[in-house]
This record gives C-alpha cells, structure tokens and sequence, in this order.
C-alpha cells in the first residue's frame, strides 16, 4: 500500500497539481509546506508526519483531484444552463466606471472595481485574491486587501505560479466576511472545502473569477525573459498585462526594462501556449462554481497586435447566481460599472473558443488519463460526459489517442516534488 507522501506525491507527478496550497492549510505548514520546488513550481512538500486520514480530506478538496460546478442550492430554478457555458442569468459587456481603474485592470478592470465596491459598500470585511510575488516576481502570492487602494494595487494578471489558497484556514480564523477572487480552479477548490469547514460557506459572502486559459510554465517565462536579455534570477518586477488591454508586458532588473507586446510574451495563437498539464485538462477553466466569471471579449480569443494598443479594455461578466447577478447590478446603478449590451453563449463561444473547444475535448481526455492507470479527476455538475457525446467519434479518438501519447512521452508528468537546498 502506498504510504501517505506517496499518495501525495502522486498528485503531482501525474500533472495533476495547480500550486493552489491548500493541501498545506489542509495539513498545517510544519506537516506539508506549498513552495517553489526544483521544477519552478510550487508544489507541496511534506515535512512531518501525514496520514492517510489528512490526505483523504486532500483528495476530496484538491482542483486536481475533484472540479465541481455550482452547488446546487445555488442554482436556482430561473436560471439557464447552457452545455458549454454553464448556468448563466445574465451575460453583459461592461468595463470600469473609473477610467484609472479600467487602465490598470487587465481587461476593463470590471473584477478590481467590483473588489473595490464590495468594500466601500461594507458587503465584506476584506478580499482574498492574489498579488505580484515579492520574493519570486514572475509568480503571484496570496494577498488580503481592505481598502480601496489596496485592490487597485494588485490590479493585473498573474500567468505565473500562485498559491491562493496557502493559509485560507487562517484567513477563517479572523471570523469576518469576506470575498474571494481567484482562478477557477482555486474557486472550486474552497467550494470543496466547504464540504469539511462549514465557516467556509458561512464567511464568504462572494465568489468571483476570471475565465482562465492556463498561466504559463515557469520555463517558458524563464525563456521569454532571457531571449529579452534578462537574466530570470536578477528579475524585480513582471508586469504581464494591464495599463491599457490588455497592456504591454513589462520585466525590470537592476538597470534594465523591457518592454514588449502581450503577444511576444504568448504568442500569437494558442498553439504556442506553454501551460502546465493540468490546464489542458481542466474540465473548469470558465468559473462554474462562482457568483461572477469576467472574461476578456476578443473576437477569436486573442487580441489584435495594432487594435490592442488602444484599446481601453471591455470585459465580459457572467452572473451565475442571483447573488452574483444582484451584486454586478448594482454596481451599475452606482457607476462602479459600465454596461454595454447583453451578451449569448453563443456570442462567447466566438469571443473565447478554445474554452468551447476544451471543454469538448475534456471528457476524451479524461478517459486517456483513465486508460493509463492514473489518477482521472471526478468531476460534477460541469456536463463533462455529456458534452463529450456531442463531439464526433473520430475526433473524440483523436483526442483520446494524443492525449494518451503525452502521457506515455513523459509531458504530463513530473518529478517528486524536491525542496531547493
């Protein structure tokens, strides 16, 4: 029988970990410690004595392991369920009502702006989100933010490494209303928590995201970096986006700034996204299990080099509970927001088609990930097998079969989680 840090291990190794961290808040940080790990990620290390109980609970929560949709308390009968986009009540374009906050924003600045009103307007106490790294500047961290100024001031993308969820146990131990905004997956994460700390669904009074196509390996950063003539070890600060939608990427080192276009940073189709394994399998890169999901409206899913440079950013935001729908209408009716018309499912399948066609090609996926003897991530709520039976047979094979090479290649695996001496 495979002992406990084996069984933790095996998260990792099969691709499967997204450095959310809350296996440490899971575990407690003497037990298992979330940090920058040989391969550049941040990855759980154990340290003390885990048990089979402790890594059972792990399983049951980790967004590698398990990705739910909405509760279903939550989803009310009004509400309409699209097979692609999820449960949906209201799609709308909309952008910052205050112009700083839609520049510094990484589209339209909608998620900052409804950060900084549910402050202002005393709906919670803080907001849990991430920041720029201030020890690793390509990665994000964990951040608490309780003023206005102070969620202005993590404005931005993060598409490194970040570990939201590192110390969620302490954050609900302050006792206080709060809202969280964070990667779907991190989302889903402490939806699954709740299962095991009731204070979770007590405390956190909004849950918002952001449609998410991945973030990138730290090597390809790394690359990224040093094709521009900085050194990654010598990095002070990385700007991916923001300042203008969706802005220039901006790397600084002691006597050196470069700056470049977002697309010299990505790439200019996603065919040259570099994303760890557990993105191109997420079964949840839309935000199903939020209140809000807010996304970027470029037709074909990626901006255009000349038209980028000036434009001034317009989100979609996708109210999946009333919750989330009262909370976005609000803001409108107190200029926090800019609406600017009603959007369709099928219109975002035309802004964001690799989510469509990821999440058609998940449940084939899936299946390879089964037919190698690892470990398939349950699944719930997100329509995965039944959108799967959609899809062609050939290409349903097609994607089986690739998806099994990969596997049998070594790229979607990693190695044992080593700390950096």
């Amino acid at each position: 029988m495979s002992s406990p840090k084996e069984r933790l291990d095996a998260i990792v190794e099969q691709g499967l970990c997204i450095g959310c961290g809350l296996c440490q808040a899971i575990a407690g940080p003497e037990v298992v410690s979330v940090e920058k790990v040989a391969s550049g990620y941040e990855r759980p290390v154990v340290l003390g004595r885990l048990t089979h109980e402790t890594v059972d609970v792990i399983y049951d929560v980790c967004p590698g392991t398990r990705m739910e949709g909405l509760p279903g308390q939550l989803l009310e009968p009004s509400t309409s369920v699209d097979p692609v986009w999820g449960p949906w009540r209201r799609i709308t374009r909309a952008w910052a009502g205050d112009p700083n906050v839609r520049f510094e924003g990484s589209t339209g600045g909608v998620l900052t702006a409804l950060g900084q009103f549910l402050l202002t307007s005393g709906r919670v106490s803080f907001v849990l989100h991430a920041t720029a790294s201030t020890t690793n500047p390509s990665f994000g961290e964990r951040t608490i933010s309780f003023t206005h100024a102070q969620v202005l001031d993590a404005a931005g993308s993060r598409y490194g490494p970040t570990a939201t969820l590192i110390d969620v146990d302490e954050v609900l131990d302050r006792g206080e209303p709060f809202a969280v905004i964070a990667k779907p997956c991190d989302v889903t994460a402490l939806r699954n928590y709740a299962r095991h700390d009731n204070r979770v669904d007590e405390l956190v009074k909004y849950w918002l995201t952001m449609v998410c196509g991945g973030f990138a390996t730290p090597d390809f950063t790394n690359r990224f970096l040093e094709t521009n003539g900085i050194d990654p070890s010598t990095l002070t600060s990385l700007r991916y986006r923001g300042r203008g939608c969706p802005g220039p990427t901006v790397a600084e080192a002691p006597d050196q700034r470069v700056e470049r276009h977002y697309l010299d940073y990505w790439g200019d189709d996603e065919t040259q996204w570099s994303l760890p394994w557990r993105c191109k399998i997420c079964p949840d890169g839309i935000g199903e299990a939020s209140d809000l999901a807010v996304s970027d409206t470029w037709p074909g899913g990626s901006p255009d080099r000349v038209e980028s440079e000036i434009d001034p950013g317009v989100n979609a935001i996708i109210a999946r509970t009333v919750a989330g729908q009262e909370l976005m209408e609000a803001a409108e009716r107190e200029g926090v927001l800019v609406f600017d018309g009603d959007l369709t499912p099928e219109v975002m399948n035309e802004l964001q088609p690799h989510q469509r066609n990821k999440k058609l090609a998940v449940g084939a996926r899936h299946a390879a990930i089964g037919d190698a003897g690892r470990i398939v991530p349950a699944t719930a709520r997100l329509r995965v097998e039944e959108l799967s039976a959609t899809v062609p047979v050939e290409i349903n094979r097609r994607q089986r079969e690739g998806t099994l090479q990969r596997i049998d290649v070594g790229k979607a695996s990693e190695a044992p989680p080593e700390r950096i001496r």
